[in-house]
């Protein structure tokens, strides 16, 4: 896997996303201590805030991003971005006010929102063979999960040594080198963007993409799923470890870390798997395990805890960590393989937009359910819903699912240039290629749903 960063270009990439988000981690840390100092007791409620401030910015932001991208050279747009973030980072230690962090934060994660999408577009352009790409996608998830368990460490180490406001220093630090590496890196030059609109028409694309084209609409209801399952790990896990298991503190850490190596596991096996298995079969099987570990999770939680109990919970973590790789990493492949490489941008940013509008509701139903109702019943829902998504999903993706799809043209005019190896049929001219929802495509053909 590791030999996709023999390609220079991705290489600089990926290192620019992985110190970026070692600079994210440290934030974090150091954003819940800030809360702390600003508002005491309440510091759960700035930080909750801070949650819905960050799904709000990457549900309403990236569309937009992802509607301009194609009028700013994407080097441009990402180096801008970091800096942005950097700015920030370096401005939060000022605050001296609540509101000023929920501004900040705003600020932050827009920015983030606009630079993830136009990474995750450019990385098919950068690699363009199939193999190659599955690795980079495979790696990007490694450096999530690595992250989660390094930048704790990394922040705990810090803090032993000074304030925690030095923890911004290392967060502007990491965006700053991360802007650095993307202006050295010359991308490829992105394809020509025919459509035609104004700024809403364009932003309006990337769902209307994700609507029309039946493979697409599966993923969002796969990233529900995932949404489903995740929620219950990092909404409920605090609750769970310290009172129902009565387990310390830095046990928490030790729950979340066995979902993180779970993924992380999957993420090394995938590039192999993908090569013997359609990505339906890997990403609805994955996603039919969920349910069945929320499951588990609801019979474990409703008894009370024994000498097996813990050790459960871990590998139940472990496994949702794995199904949920299993479902997000192939996601960039079923992306670009749905999109003309001029609407990567698009496409991804509505992909960012509306898989974090699912975390925007598991979240707050994982919370609420997890205090009123208790966590057998959380899990339970939280399971039904997974369910649902999954099985939604296999009814809307047919198994079987060619590239290229036979379809008519009743509206192209003769000589049109799509219709060079087209042939006359009834009403129109009829041809096959790989087909995706674009300005001379507005619909899925019948019959191939």
């Amino acid at each position: 896997m590791l030999s996709v960063l023999r390609n220079g270009t991705y290489r600089r990439l990926f290192t620019a996303q992985v110190v970026a988000l070692v600079g994210t981690g440290l934030a974090t840390v150091a954003l819940s201590l800030l809360a702390y100092d600003l508002a005491g007791a309440g510091a759960s409620a700035v930080l909750g805030t801070a949650l819905a401030i960050k799904m709000i910015a990457y549900v309403s932001i990236a569309p937009v991003i992802g509607a301009v991208a194609d009028r700013v050279p994407r080097r441009t747009l990402m180096a801008a971005m970091d800096l942005t973030r950097a700015g920030v980072a370096l401005a939060l230690p000022f605050v001296t006010e609540v509101w000023q962090v929920h501004l900040l934060i705003f600020l932050l994660q827009a920015a983030s929102a606009a630079f993830t999408p136009v990474f995750q577009a450019t990385l098919p352009v950068v690699l363009p063979a199939e193999r190659d790409y599955t690795r980079a996608l495979s790696m990007s998830r490694l450096a999530y999960d690595l992250e989660s368990l390094f930048s704790p460490a990394l922040a705990a180490a810090v803090l032993s040594l000074v304030s925690y406001e030095w923890l911004f220093a290392g967060t502007t630090v990491g965006f700053l080198a991360s802007a650095a590496l993307v202006v050295a890196t010359a991308l490829p030059r992105p394809a020509p963007v025919e459509r035609t609109g104004g700024v809403y028409a364009k932003a309006a694309f990337g769902t209307r993409l994700f609507r029309a084209t039946p493979r697409l609409r599966a993923l969002l209801a796969l990233d529900l799923a995932v949404a489903a399952a995740g929620a219950i790990v990092f909404v409920n896990t605090v609750s769970l470890v310290r009172d129902h298991f009565d387990r310390p503190a830095g046990a928490v850490s030790l729950a979340l870390g066995a979902y993180g190596a779970g993924s992380m596991l999957t993420a090394t096996a995938l590039p192999r798997l993908l090569r013997r298995a359609t990505d339906r079969a890997v990403m609805v099987r994955a996603a039919f395990a969920l349910p069945v570990i929320l499951a588990a999770a609801a019979a474990l939680t409703a008894t009370a805890p024994a000498a097996w109990s813990w050790p459960a919970l871990l590998a139940l973590w472990a496994a949702i960590g794995a199904a949920s790789s299993a479902v997000l990493t192939p996601g960039g492949r079923v992306i670009r393989r749905s999109s003309a490489d001029a609407d990567l941008p698009a496409a991804f940013a509505a992909r960012f937009s509306l898989s974090h509008g699912c975390w925007l509701l598991t979240y707050p139903l994982a919370g609420r359910l997890g205090t009123e109702a208790g966590l057998p019943l959380t899990a339970v829902v939280l399971g039904a819903v997974a369910l649902a998504s999954t099985v939604a999903a296999a009814v809307i993706w047919p198994a079987r699912d060619p590239y290229l799809l036979e379809h008519v043209h009743p509206d192209l005019p003769p000589g049109h240039p799509h219709l060079a190896d087209a042939r006359p049929a009834g009403g129109g001219w009829r041809h096959g290629h790989h087909y995706v929802i674009d300005q001379h495509h507005h619909r899925w053909p019948e019959g191939s749903r």
